[in-house]
């Protein structure tokens, strides 16, 4: 049965929203495909499966990514907003995103500060 608005069956799409949250959280994380694996105690190629929603998962491969991702195994299959709508599930990636980098310029910012007093003191 497939949906009408998307053109996708309700396993495509639940494929589909997996694979984007766990690429999210990654980047959040700021960790590769591989450290995924490492940390969830799967094989690089099964996470390039599920991110490419090639593969469909088990309930205890869920539960392994979960734990790697630091997140509840439900949050996983929160759809992310998509091109027509703006969905709240994306504020808390995109505010962490925004935070690291205005924190990681902040500290560059007094490191220069530093240096500029020492070179000239």
């Amino acid at each position: 049965m497939r949906s009408k608005l998307t053109g996708c069956s309700k396993s495509e799409k639940l494929r589909k929203i997996l694979s984007a949250n766990i690429k999210i959280r990654r980047k959040i994380l700021g960790i590769s495909q591989e450290k995924l694996a490492e940390t969830s105690c799967l094989s690089a190629q099964t996470i390039n499966d599920i991110e490419g929603c090639r593969m469909w998962v088990s309930d205890k491969t869920i539960v392994k990514l979960a734990e790697a991702l630091h997140v509840e195994a439900y949050q996983l299959f929160i759809p992310v907003a998509g091109p027509q709508t703006k969905s709240l599930t994306t504020a808390p990636h995109t505010i962490l995103l925004d935070l690291q980098q205005n924190i990681k310029k902040d500290i560059d910012k007094q490191f220069e500060k530093i240096l500029k007093t020492d070179a000239s003191g």
